[in-house]
């Protein structure tokens, strides 16, 4: 018999509680087809674009709870149609920061399709636009630009702390998590692998070689490491640690030459004169400290200022140490101009004439909205890919909360990381570009590194360097971009056997 009574059934409802049901992430990638005509080379391949759930094993009590999701990590893949898995080379790219989105490495650099920047001579007004990339390293590799957490689209799923991956080890382990997903559901074990990093992705790139290695056994054919730093020691300048102040004056003199401060002598000789001077009388001259006699620290002032282009009352007032910051808003402080961090031929004008720091790097301010503006429309235009999401390009908030307790007490650095990973793998190739205008990952800085090397004298001849006339983003100079490509092209054929 049926209740009829509807306050029974009001009831039930109430004393029922509701249970809202959590809906699992799962992987949104898109697929598309195009084709690059690349001269005469008519180039098919597959875009996948989208996020990866990212999963963690959960044991509690000594029990696993399974593979939980995590994180949604953004990656975009390019692969060449009809090609031999097993022989085709496969490079896995991310840019720094940290907190920095791989939009640059794969919009200015790597990909079928490159955003127009403009240079310091070729500004390019919005909304800019996109063309296709003539030298794309796709005619050489396949290509996976990887997104680490709160950059791109990449995010924590509901309920977990982004937090947990803003750091060394745990940065690390995602990325490393997610390569070898892709390796695996690609069926791409056997082929020749790269990590591509640029600046903080060059620290990574050399701690994943060796986290990669140990943990997966997966062993790859090269690293390409631009505007590398793989010891943040020799780039701050904290109390105590006089390095950075010799290791950068080799860039001050490059960017002093570019803004005519050498009147016409040549920039190698310039970059010889510092480089020596850098090696050897400045760090005496700093570690004597007050033990200096007041002819030698004249000597050292004049030097100093004649290298870096500012005046000897400057260099005296601030003890022989020139931090870098201070350096670009000085340089050109009498024409109320400053100088770029990433890029030292960019300047603009500086409203405050008597800062320290300058208020804006007008080498990130005067690309940063063609690189913008370019991934937004690419991606759901010609990808096919939608997301509500704001492109995090470059999150401050991820640098700021950076954890580097991995290297309590010491200096951050993955020095030892490249090293065991070479020694492990003698087969493992390193190729590192260098800017010599780039003010925040010094090439000096990088050569005094890589010398430190602990590895056997015949596994030196596994890296090559290359330089070029511009700055920590090389690519945005045409010249180097199109020499670069070809660099690179190089080293991947002769890593992967060809």
């Amino acid at each position: 018999m049926p209740d009829t009574n509807p306050d029974s059934k009001a009831a039930d409802e109430k004393d029922t509680p509701s249970v809202e049901t959590k809906v699992e992430p799962t992987d949104d990638l898109v697929t598309t087809k195009h084709t690059l005509t690349l001269k005469r080379k008519k180039l098919a391949y597959t875009a996948q674009t989208g996020r990866i759930v990212l999963r963690k094993e959960v044991i509690t009590d000594g029990k696993s709870e399974g593979h939980k999701a995590k994180a949604e990590v953004f990656l975009t893949s390019y692969t060449l149609d009809d090609a031999e898995p097993g022989s085709r080379p496969v490079t896995f790219a991310f840019n720094g920061g940290p907190g920095s989105a791989s939009v640059w490495l794969h919009m200015g650099l790597l990909g079928p399709r490159r955003v127009l920047s403009g240079d310091v001579d070729d500004p390019v007004a919005p909304p800019y636009g996109l063309t296709d990339n003539q030298e794309t390293l796709l005619a050489h590799s396949d290509l996976v630009f990887i997104d680490p957490v709160s950059t791109g689209y990449s995010r924590a799923v509901d309920g977990e702390a982004a937090k947990e991956y803003h750091g060394y080890t745990a940065d690390i382990e995602s990325i490393g998590e997610i390569i070898r997903l892709w390796v695996s559901r690609k069926q791409r074990w056997l082929s020749p692998k790269f990590l591509a990093g640029e600046s903080y992705g060059t620290l990574r790139a050399a701690g994943l070689a060796s986290h990669l290695q140990e943990r997966h056994g997966m062993y790859f054919n090269g690293l390409l490491l631009i505007s590398s730093v793989l010891d943040l020691g020799t780039l701050r300048f904290t109390e105590g640690n006089d390095l950075p102040y010799s290791l950068y004056v080799p860039t001050y003199a490059a960017i002093a030459h570019y803004h005519g401060l050498h009147g016409d002598r040549p920039l190698d000789d310039v970059l010889a004169d510092a480089e020596d001077f850098a090696a050897k009388e400045l760090p005496w001259a700093l570690a004597r400290g007050a033990r200096l006699s007041t002819q030698d620290r004249a000597e050292i002032v004049a030097t100093l200022a004649s290298l870096t282009g500012l005046s000897e009352s400057y260099v005296d007032r601030v003890n022989l140490r020139i931090e870098h910051v201070r350096y670009f808003t000085e340089l050109l402080r009498d024409k109320g101009l400053v100088v770029g961090r990433m890029d030292g031929r960019f300047t603009t004008w500086e409203p405050d004439g008597g800062r320290e720091h300058m208020s804006d790097d007008p080498s990130i301010s005067r690309i940063i909205g063609a690189y913008t503006g370019g991934l937004n429309h690419y991606v759901r235009a010609e990808l096919g890919y939608e997301n509500d999401l704001p492109y995090e390009i470059l999150s401050t908030d991820v640098f700021k909360a950076w954890s580097y307790s991995d290297f309590e007490g010491r200096s951050v650095s993955s020095v030892d990381s490249l090293a065991s990973a070479m020694r492990a793998n003698p087969h493992l190739r390193v190729h590192v570009a260098f800017g010599h205008y780039d003010g925040a990952t010094p090439y000096f800085a990088s050569e005094h590194v890589l010398a430190r090397l602990q590895i056997p004298e015949e596994l030196r001849e596994n890296i090559d360097t290359a330089y070029y006339p511009a700055g920590h983003m090389m690519y945005v100079h045409e010249e180097s971009r199109v020499r670069q490509a070809k660099d690179l092209a190089k080293f991947i054929k002769a890593a992967s056997g060809k």
